[in-house]
C-alpha cells in the first residue's frame, strides 16, 4: 500500500526537506499552499519537485478548506508545518501569530480527528516554548516559560496537542525542535541574513550588516536532519513527544565570526553595527536541548554539525545570489 501524506506549510524550509524525504520512501505526498498574488514565489523551494507532488489551496485558519483537502486526501500521515514562526515578528503582529499558530493547530486536529481518526499527526512544537527555563540542560521534562507571542502560542498548541492524543486517542505528537536552518531558511532570520550580509560585503554589495544581540546563543542543526526525526517519531508504535536538537550551543557572535572568516573577510567587527530595532522586547538568553529521548526511542542522531550546515548555506546562498558566469 502506498502511504498518503499531508503537510501543511510544505513550501516552506522543512516542508520542502520532508517532502523530499517522503518521495524518497515512496509516499504519496500532498501538501497544502494558501492561495496568495504571487503563487510562483511561495513555491521557489519546492520547484524541483512540483511535478511529483498534489497541492491544494487551503489556510489553516479556513476550517472548511481545511475539511475539504483531509476529507478528498484520507491521509495515513498528517504533518502539520504551518506557522507564523518569526519570533520577533510575532511582537509586532500577536493576534496574527497566536491565530495561525494556535488556532491552526486547533483546525488541525479537528479536521484529522473527524475525517481521518487513525491518522498518525505531527505537530511542529518548538523549543521557544521553554523560554528562558530554570530547568537546565532542557529535555521534555524541562519547565516551559515562554517568552514571546510565538511560544506562548505554540504552548497552546502544544499542550492542545496533547489533549486530543488523550482525549480522542488520536496518534499525536509533538516535535520540540530546536533552531535548525539550512540553506532554504528565509533570509529574515539570523543565519541567513548573517551569510547573506557577509556575501553582500564580500563582492562589494553592502558595507555593513546590522543585527541585533550578539550573546544570544542557540543549539542550531540542520532542517534535512530535523524532518527525518519528524518522520520517525510517526514510524513510532506509541505516540509521545520529543525534543530535536543537537546538544551544542553557539552565540550569535560565534556564529557572525565563523562566516565572516569563510568568506574572507576576516574580523567581523569592523561590518557589524547593532542596531536596537533587532532586539527582542523580551530576550531569550540561550537554548540547549538534549535529545537523548529522540535517540534512544527513535535511533534518530543529526548528521551534520553546526560549520558543515554553515558552509553549505554560504556556498548554495552565494551561488544562488551572486553565480559564476
Amino acid at each position: 500500500m502506498t502511504k498518503r501524506a499531508l503537510i501543511t506549510g510544505i513550501a516552506g524550509q522543512d516542508g520542502s526537506y520532508l517532502a523530499e524525504l517522503l518521495l524518497e520512501k515512496g509516499y504519496q505526498v500532498h501538501g497544502i499552499i494558501p492561495r496568495r498574488s504571487t503563487p510562483e514565489t511561495q513555491t521557489m523551494r519546492i520547484e524541483h519537485i512540483g511535478a511529483l507532488l498534489n497541492l491544494e489551496y487551503g489556510d489553516v485558519l479556513d476550517l472548511a478548506s481545511i475539511y475539504r483537502v483531509m476529507k478528498a486526501v484520507q491521509p495515513h500521515e498528517v504533518y502539520h508545518l504551518a506557522a507564523q514562526s518569526h519570533v520577533q515578528v510575532s511582537f509586532y503582529e500577536p493576534m496574527h501569530t497566536t491565530s495561525v499558530v494556535a488556532l491552526g493547530t486547533l483546525n488541525m486536529l479537528e479536521a484529522t480527528s473527524e475525517f481521518v481518526p487513525h491518522a498518525k499527526f505531527y505537530h511542529a512544537a518548538s523549543s521557544e516554548m521553554f523560554g528562558n527555563t530554570p530547568d537546565y540542560p532542557i529535555d521534555e521534562n524541562s519547565r516551559m516559560v515562554p517568552v514571546s507571542p510565538y511560544a506562548a502560542a505554540k504552548l497552546n498548541a502544544y499542550h492542545m496537542t496533547q489533549i486530543y492524543r488523550v482525549s480522542k486517542k488520536m496518534f499525536a505528537v509533538n516535535g520540540i525542535l530546536f533552531n535548525h536552518e539550512s540553506p532554504r531558511r528565509g533570509l529574515n532570520f539570523v543565519t541567513a541574513k548573517v551569510v547573506r550580509g557577509a556575501l553582500s560585503i564580500k563582492h562589494g554589495e553592502a558595507t555593513t550588516l546590522e543585527l541585533g544581540n550578539l550573546d544570544a546563543s542557540r543549539d542550531w542543526g540542520h532542517a534535512r536532519d530535523y524532518v527525518e526525526a519528524m518522520w520517525l517519531m510517526l514510524q513510532h508504535h506509541e505516540p509521545d513527544d520529543y525534543v530535536v536538537a543537537t546538544g551544542r550551543e553557539v552565540t550569535v557572535r560565534e556564529m557572525v565570526r565563523y562566516v565572516f572568516e569563510k568568506v574572507g573577510l576576516g574580523d567581523y567587527e569592523p561590518y557589524v553595527r547593532l542596531n536596537p530595532r533587532y532586539v527582542r522586547p523580551y530576550e531569550l538568553v540561550h537554548l540547549q536541548g538534549h535529545a537523548n529521548k529522540a535517540e534512544r526511542i527513535l535511533g534518530w542522531k543529526p548528521k551534520y554539525t553546526f560549520e558543515g550546515m554553515m558552509d553549505e548555506m554560504i556556498v548554495e546562498i552565494e551561488a544562488r545570489f551572486w553565480p559564476k558566469g
